[in-house]
């Protein structure tokens, strides 16, 4: 799960989706972060029920259904709601963390307000949460700029008219194969990172592996834009042709450097070897 998808409020994790120009957050998730409710779809479905008899505006109607990723990585329709119909949820909730919630709300509506006049704040928000967990700096400016090339290959999709997540992770499927030889669900599995885990491949990715995702990705962008496909099929050529540059490429430099660099490191390898070059450098004399 992408993590500018996902919120935290006092360490609970708030799902949350950019439609039509603001953030539309999980209903289901804001009931447990003020509740602490083992079973937080019942205590919603609870509510509702107790709305449409007592009060003249059923909270359901002012709920969206709207596709967010669950725990087990697949997209499901959620109840959604947008700042001003959670803080109406929320006077239907008993809870002392209403206040701070509120604030939290307001917080993140302001950021969000921010990245979009200086979308440099929404990358250096990003670059601090890379710093937090660990990762070292040059991973860092290759894996943001590998974000933003993905943003780029996302709007020309857009703009030929794909627009379901499915076809996204089939495209992406396929220039991943012709790149690397395996799809990222078949990526994932080679880099021990368990079927159901929410980590991103990409930060599982070492530096090489970076480049020659943002090559193949970067590649698509460019014919995509040149030709303009129409039909889901040319998509699947383009992005195959994208991904056989980068594939070709990559074969090219395993050649040279008499190795593959298809990698079963992960993050926890990547943050592993940062730490042993610090110590490398802390113990050099001066």
């Amino acid at each position: 799960m992408s993590n500018d998808k996902i919120s935290l409020f006092e360490e609970k994790k708030i799902r949350k989706i950019w439609h039509n120009n603001e953030w539309f957050f999980s209903v289901v998730d804001v009931v447990e972060a003020l509740t602490d409710s083992t079973d937080p779809k019942d205590y919603w479905y609870r509510i509702k029920k107790r709305s449409s008899r007592e009060e003249s505006v059923e909270l359901s109607t002012i709920c969206r259904q709207l596709k967010l990723q669950a725990s087990d990585g697949k997209m499901y329709k959620t109840d959604c709601s947008n700042t001003e119909g959670i803080l109406r949820i929320i006077q239907s909730i008993p809870s002392p963390k209403a206040e701070p919630f509120k604030r939290w709300l307001a917080m993140v509506g302001y950021e969000r307000i921010e990245e979009i006049e200086n979308p440099e704040l929404a990358q250096e928000r990003m670059k601090k949460l890379y710093e937090a967990k660990g990762y070292p700096q040059d991973w860092i400016d290759k894996r943001l700029r590998g974000i933003a090339i993905r943003q780029n290959l996302t709007d020309e999709w857009k703009e030929r008219g794909i627009t379901d997540q499915k076809d996204y992770a089939i495209l992406t499927a396929e220039i991943s194969k012709a790149t690397f030889g395996m799809t990222p669900v078949e990526y994932k599995k080679f880099k021990n990172i368990p079927e159901k885990s929410k980590e991103n491949l990409r930060d599982n990715m070492t530096d090489l592996e970076l480049i020659f995702t943002m090559l193949g990705e970067r590649v698509t962008t460019e014919i995509s834009a040149q030709e303009k496909p129409e039909e889901m099929k040319e998509h699947k050529q383009v992005a195959k042709r994208g991904g056989r540059v980068a594939g070709i490429a990559r074969e090219e430099t395993e050649k040279e450097l008499g190795r593959t660099i298809i990698s079963k490191e992960n993050s926890s390898d990547i943050k592993k070897n940062k730490e042993l070059k610090n110590d490398d450098k802390s113990s050099l004399p001066g």
